[in-house]
């Protein structure tokens, strides 16, 4: 049996070129990265542009003081690196203290959630070393559009209605900002955020008359001491969590000051002759290589994510590779990857995978090690889609919001190349700082308050972050950037992309568009960590035929529409030819690819 053949139909071209492409989950931040491209940038010049405006236009799935996983390759050097800016967790941010604030899991929203902002630094420091622009040209774009407005999107504007009451009865500085006439902006009316426009400059112009580096170091400098006191100060003042109470933060402006952002060697795997290359395992990044591990050992047609015999044995693969990384991952020296990612481990466990779909959570066993079970908790559902199925936040009755995340790849003509997932500190995540003109992160939520885990909160200590760009190698030479937003579906839907592609000899636009589908038989990783036994979510697209045929191998399917799941971006070039390609997600009408 081959692999499906892609749909003659395509909601878009693979874009070509010769000169260089960007693609983001917004069309403003793709156009700033390529507008830095052909006014003579570098691929990191233009991500970090498109970086800080992507703060600015989707406020609802990333921000300032949220965080930032890349991995990028530059001509020059091209050995892949990670760009590590996930922060830690606040030197208070004991277990026992938030045991004695009566919580058993760290809240889903709030202060108390709060990572040490990474992003900022992280972009700066890729800046300082890689790029080429001056500070202020760069973040021009971003001011611009705080202080003089954009057009906003829809997915904001739900996002904003969704917490309209918590703002307005709780969060009233967010009141201020988001709903300054009592209501939610209308899509594509104009929206500012002054008090961001004000910090942008003050970063932009902290060395005026500054060498390049200087003014980029004295940014840094600047972020972490007048911003991060601004944060303190504001973060002490007890305000509404995801609990249904009011709890004080505990980051401080020395938490600040304490975190630099820095780099990392990746973990890689060789699949079907390209070489895949991830971010450590204090992310989910690894999963997606187990899984591929796995895979591999079947022929073809067990791959193929539009026949019901290849969805199967993808979903089951899944569940093996997040019960380990729940079982194994976090931020810790001694995390068994030689062994997870190894084929004798992986052949042990692609046995498990059988005809019917499991319901169980089956981490498995490292020789020296024992394996930590999470607190499986079934009262909510996990699948992460509202009822139009696209990933935005939701509120319940207790005032929690789950948030999502954004993503942007850029290739330029010298051969650098850049994949960047940035998340955290969204709108609704926890009260805007009008001093400053953002908010804190939640990533904490992904560390569990259960003692001896890898992922157990701990002061310093990063959180298993959900961020999980990839890098795609051919010869040893960086050819693709991919990557996508969807918490815990990150590496799932990129996992079909990567078997379409690589396998089945899909475009990547095709592959983009195509039926997509993920399990949510995993612990999931944000507040309140629940899981569904042999639950599986599947776009409509897919088939009755083939969804029919999942329900009677035991799956629990989830129809979440015909367009719901999955929004990728890539960017790359064929090595055999030398043509640069982009292409992005059209679920939602936001995402875009540009390039020429």
């Amino acid at each position: 049996m081959s692999f499906t053949a892609p749909s003659s139909f395509s909601t878009r071209p693979t874009l070509q070129g010769t000169f260089g492409m960007s693609a983001s989950t917004h069309w403003l931040a793709t156009a700033t990265a390529q507008s830095v491209l052909e006014r003579g940038g570098n691929a990191f010049d233009a991500a970090t542009a498109a970086a800080f405006v992507l703060h600015v236009v989707e406020p609802h799935l990333n921000g300032p003081g949220g965080d930032l996983t890349a991995i990028f390759s530059n001509a020059q050097d091209p050995a892949p690196k990670v760009l590590m800016g996930q922060g830690p967790a606040p030197a208070a941010a004991t277990r026992e203290h938030y045991l004695a604030e009566g919580l058993d899991l760290v809240p889903g929203s709030g202060a108390l959630a709060a990572a040490v902002p990474g992003a900022v630094d992280a972009w700066l420091l890729l800046l300082h070393d890689h790029g080429s622009w001056r500070l202020p040209d760069v973040l021009d774009y971003a001011i611009g559009y705080a202080r003089h407005g954009h057009p906003v999107a829809a997915g904001v504007c739900r996002t904003i209605e969704t917490v309209r009451e918590l703002f307005a009865e709780h969060w009233t500085s967010s009141a201020a900002q988001w709903l300054p006439d009592g209501k939610p902006p209308r899509t594509g009316e104009l929206v500012f955020n002054h008090p961001w426009a004000s910090t942008l400059q003050k970063l932009s112009q902290a060395a005026p008359d500054g060498s390049r580096n200087e003014q980029i170091t004295a940014a840094r400098e600047l972020w972490k001491q007048q911003i991060a006191a601004a944060v303190e100060t504001f973060a002490k003042t007890p305000h509404r969590h995801s609990d249904g109470r009011d709890h004080a933060g505990v980051i401080s402006a020395q938490d600040f000051r304490d975190f630099s952002a820095y780099y990392e060697t990746p973990v890689t795997l060789e699949f079907r002759g390209h070489t895949i290359v991830k971010a450590g395992p204090w992310s989910q990044g690894p999963a997606l290589l187990q899984s591929l591990r796995i895979l591999d050992g079947f022929d073809d047609e067990y791959l193929d994510p539009s026949t019901a015999l290849g969805a199967h044995h993808i979903l089951e693969a899944q569940k093996l590779a997040y019960a380990d990384r729940e079982a194994y991952y976090g931020d810790r020296e001694d995390i068994p990857l030689e062994v997870l990612l190894s084929a004798d481990y992986a052949a042990g466990r692609r046995a498990l995978i059988g005809e019917r779909a499991s319901h169980s959570f089956r981490p498995g066993v490292v020789p020296g090690r024992e394996a930590f079970t999470p607190p499986l908790r079934t009262e909510y559902s996990t699948s992460n889609i509202n009822s139009a199925g696209l990933g935005e936040p939701t509120v319940r009755a207790s005032g929690e919001t789950r948030g999502d995340t954004c993503h942007l790849d850029v290739i330029d003509r010298w051969g650098n190349i850049i994949s960047a997932t940035p998340s955290g500190g969204w709108l609704q995540s926890s009260p805007y700082i009008p001093e400053v003109g953002f908010c804190l992160g939640t990533r904490l939520q992904m560390s569990w308050l259960e003692p001896g885990g890898p992922a157990s909160l701990e002061p310093g200590h990063r959180p298993r972050s959900t961020l999980t760009p990839t890098l795609l190698l051919k010869d040893g030479r960086a050819v693709s950037a991919l990557g996508s937003p969807g918490g815990d579906q990150q590496d799932q839907w990129q996992l079909l992309f990567l078997l379409r592609t690589l396998v089945g000899g899909y475009s990547p636009q095709q592959a983009i568009d195509a039926p997509a589908l993920h399990t949510t038989s995993l612990a999931g990783s944000f507040w309140p960590r629940t899981w569904e036994p042999g639950g599986a979510v599947v776009e409509n697209r897919l088939g009755e035929e083939v969804i029919t045929e999942l329900e009677h191998r035991g799956h629990r399917v989830t129809r979440a529409g015909d367009w719901a799941l999955g929004r990728l971006c890539v960017v790359g070039v064929d090595p055999a030819s030398e043509v640069f390609y982009a292409a992005a997600n059209p679920r939602g009408m936001q995402g875009y690819a540009s390039g020429r």
